[in-house]
């Protein structure tokens, strides 16, 4: 199967949704390679990067769970470095 390497961005607006956001990420942890969360606090709202080396459709799937939560925005850029999965996580 092959992996692609891409980026999420998470702005999460309402606090009330964090637990879940660390649930969804803690299912799909065999594909992360980094995350970064900073607090906003001057805007009141929290800012997730993930990377991520994954199957199209796994990273698809965790950026729509994500975004589909009241409160949260999620983009994703993906990278054109695709290969055969595993190859990747040394």
């Amino acid at each position: 199967m092959e992996t692609r390497v891409a980026l999420i961005g998470i702005i999460i607006e309402d606090t009330e949704q964090v637990a879940t956001i660390n649930e969804l990420l803690s299912e799909f942890r065999t594909y992360i390679i980094g995350r970064m969360g900073l607090p906003y606090k001057a805007k009141g709202i929290n800012i997730i990067s993930v990377i991520v080396d994954a199957p199209q459709d796994a990273i698809s799937t965790l950026s729509g769970k994500i975004g589909k939560l009241s409160g949260v925005s999620t983009k994703t850029a993906y990278s054109n470095v695709i290969s055969k999965e595993g190859s990747l996580h040394e």
